[in-house]
This record gives C-alpha cells, structure tokens and sequence, in this order.
C-alpha cells in the first residue's frame, strides 16, 4: 500500500465503525432496494412511487445521532441509487427528491448534521441507473428491461450516460462542504474501470476533495478486490476494499502479504432498503462480536439501516444501536485505534491490540481461570476489566500449576471455581504487559 492512501486512510482505520443507509423510492413497495430489477418493472411503472413519496418523518439529524449514539464514528448515505432517484437536488435530472412532495435536499440536510455532530460523512452514488436513457437495457445483466425485447437493436449513446454520471459525481462532491468517504457502486462483467472513465471521475473528484476515501468498486466489487491488493494499484483502485456480507477469513493484504484498508458492509437484516415484511434482525451481541472480529483481522465494518417511506429508521434497528451504543460507550478503547494483535487468536473470544496494550474479547465463560493465551506470566503486568476500570485477579492456582507459559485471570475471588461473565455479549479486559 502506498505512502498516499496509508495517510488518506488513517482516520478511517482508527474509527472502525460505520453506519450505512439505503433509502430512496424503493422504501414505498417496501421490498428491498432491488425491487425495480428484481421484479423487472419499468421506469414508467416505477416512477408512480415518485409521485406518492412524501417522506414527512425525515429527519437527517436523528438518523446521524442515532449512529453517534451508537459508537459509530461516520455514516454514508445514498445519494443517488441503482434506480437513478436522487437524494441531491442534481441540476441533470428532474428525477430527484426537491421535484418530490418532500421537496428537500436531504443530502444537504444529512451533510450539514454529521458536520454538526463531527461524524465523518459519507455519500454512496450509484455509477449504474436504470432511469437513464442511455444506459445499456436489454441484455445486461441488472437493467429492469434486460429481458424486454423492444430494446433489443435500441441505440444508445454511453459517451452521453458518462457525461450525465460525472456531471452528477462533481455535483455531491462540490455542493456539499466537506465530504470524507466516497462509496461507489458497482462494477460487473466488463463495465468496470475505465468503461466508467475512471481515470477522469478521480482526477475530478480529488479536485474538489483532495482528502476523500474511496472504495474499490469503480474497478471491482465485492467479489473482487481489485489492483488495490496488487503491486501497481491503478488511479481507480480505490483506498480500501469492499467484502460485502461475508468476512475475510484472514482480513485483506497485499501480494506481499501487507495489510489493507478493508471494511465488511452488513445488513441488520436481510435488506439493504426498508422490507416491511423481513423481521429477521441480527442481535447486538452478534454485530458486536462481528465488529471486534473485523478490528481483530485490521478492519472496518459499516452497519446498514433501512428507513421506511415516512423516513424513520425501523424501531427494530433503534433498539440494537441503542444496545450498541451502551456497549461501545463502555469498552469503544477496545474497537478505535485497534488492530489486529501480535498474538495468536483464543479458544475464547479474540484479541484486539492498539500499540502495546492487548484488549481480550471474552465470549465464553471459562471453567475455572481464563488462561490468557500468548501471554506468559513473567510478562503479565496488570488485567483490568476495561468497563469499569477494576483490576481483576490474577487466577494461577494448584489446577493451573501444569501450564507454567500461560497467564490466568479469575473472574471470581476463588480461580478454581467459575464466575459468570460480567458481559455476556463480550467481556473486554485490558492486558498490560511488562
């Protein structure tokens, strides 16, 4: 990784946690934010739910203080989706929320709250739009109208798309202030790299946002990570890469073998967009425990919420940030400016590490003393439960004489016996070391 994107990146790899958000038209027929391609509607028929949108609950600076609350430390938004409506009030199109009965810039309104929260902001564009006439139809892969043959021998011109997606980059990059992430979508078969003058959309966007991060997506997707992981990475190949609902079994590096920005993008539930009828929401203790594992492999992860047609973030979401956030508030030392650590990972949980100091996710209850693996005792200085600052109790007894290279720490006053965990979601010691 070079000198460039190291320095880009670094607030980026220290803050770890971000929250994701998909809202747009789709939130009305409330099946996902697919639903235009996957059940093949057309833009006609589509577009009645931009006549209906009337988001009258939309509050931009309660979905970012729900992300603040919740220890994330910078969120991104969906300016504009694969079904072309924009959030932006886009000089290109008529197909934007300011010509709806919202008739708001919410990406101006969601800019200027994480800037008076001092979170992070992020904007998701699409660099594929079904609502543009001259984007390929029939026979791609995603169109809506891939399958209709009326557009069989139609005539586009994609010079003319090209200009209208760059266009519409420059306005969010130049309209808005201060922008920290850039998070494109997405490149398949041979629409990638320069199909999309790649070259050209960076050299714009770096003019106007010389400090922006971008993903990896303009040339790969989350299938493939692109010439980021490469010796020669192109202008294009983004600042980290984008593992999507899956999690590297050993992180991301390099052919080298060095590590490189990567952050996991996850739903809450099984949609990215609003679904009214999908309830199958991940716990906190399971999104916490799936954070730590992505800083203990020298990640990110960045949380999707789903608003509905009115604009509220579902209770269900709520409830977990919520439950997050009193996790993060006690033990976030644990998760910003940590990466992956020096020792080997535990039966028990993981490790993260930030400098010299280890950080123990605890995950099981242990019978008996928790032997702290990697650590022997000549080393071990001090334990401490990192949520309420106590010192815990070093465990080496008559039962633990046999493993002479292995630190134990007792979770009760007698080491022999086991104590329940004091979290059962993830109980976080702090670990100095001589």
């Amino acid at each position: 990784m070079n000198q460039e994107i190291k320095n880009r990146t670094k607030w980026f790899t220290h803050d770890r946690f971000g929250m994701f958000i998909h809202w747009g038209l789709y939130a009305i027929p409330a099946r996902g934010e697919w639903v235009m391609s996957h059940e093949e509607i057309p833009l006609d028929e589509y577009k009645k739910y931009f006549d209906l949108f009337d988001p009258v609950d939309c509050d931009p600076k309660q979905w970012v203080k729900a992300a603040k609350n919740a220890g994330m430390k910078y969120v991104v938004l969906t300016a504009k989706h694969h079904d072309g409506f924009c959030l932006f009030d886009s000089a290109y199109t008529d197909y934007k929320i300011t010509n709806t009965k919202a008739g708001r810039d919410i990406v101006k309104e969601f800019v200027d709250a994480c800037h008076e929260e001092d979170i992070k902001a992020g904007l998701y564009f699409s660099i594929i739009d079904w609502s543009h006439p001259d984007f390929p139809k029939y026979g791609d892969r995603q169109h809506p109208q891939r399958n209709d043959v009326t557009y069989k021998d139609e005539q586009i011109d994609f010079e003319r798309y090209l200009e209208f997606m760059h266009n519409q980059v420059r306005e969010i990059v130049s309209n808005y202030g201060k922008i920290d992430l850039l998070w494109f979508d997405f490149s398949y078969d041979d629409m990638c790299g320069e199909k999309w003058r790649a070259t050209d959309l960076v050299n714009m966007v770096r003019k106007y946002q010389p400090d922006v991060i971008m993903d990896n997506r303009l040339e790969g997707n989350g299938d493939n990570h692109g010439s980021l992981i490469t010796g020669n990475p192109t202008i294009f190949s983004g600042d980290f890469v984008s593992p999507e609902q899956i999690l590297p079994p050993e992180g991301v590096v390099d052919h080298m073998g060095n590590p490189v920005p990567w952050e996991l993008c996850c739903t809450m539930n099984n949609h990215w967009g609003y679904c009214n009828f999908d309830h199958l929401f991940k716990p906190a203790s399971m999104l916490i425990r799936k954070l730590v594992e992505c800083v203990s492999k020298g990640g990110n992860m960045i949380v999707n919420v789903g608003p509905d047609a009115r604009g509220n973030i579902p209770k269900e979401s709520l409830a977990i940030l919520e439950e997050i956030g009193e996790w993060m508030k006690l033990n976030g030392d644990s998760i910003y400016g940590c990466g992956k650590s020096e020792l080997p990972k535990p039966e028990w949980g993981r490790y993260t590490q930030k400098d010299d100091v280890i950080y123990a996710h605890v995950y099981e209850t242990p019978l008996g003393a928790l032997p702290l693996t990697g650590v022997g005792p000549k080393e071990l200085d001090k334990v401490y439960y990192l949520a309420n600052g106590s010192e815990m109790k070093r465990g080496e007894a008559w039962n633990t004489a046999l493993y002479t290279d292995v630190s134990f720490v007792s979770f009760g006053d007698d080491p022999v016996f086991t104590y329940p965990l004091p979290d059962e979601r993830d109980t976080v010691l702090k670990i100095i070391r001589r």
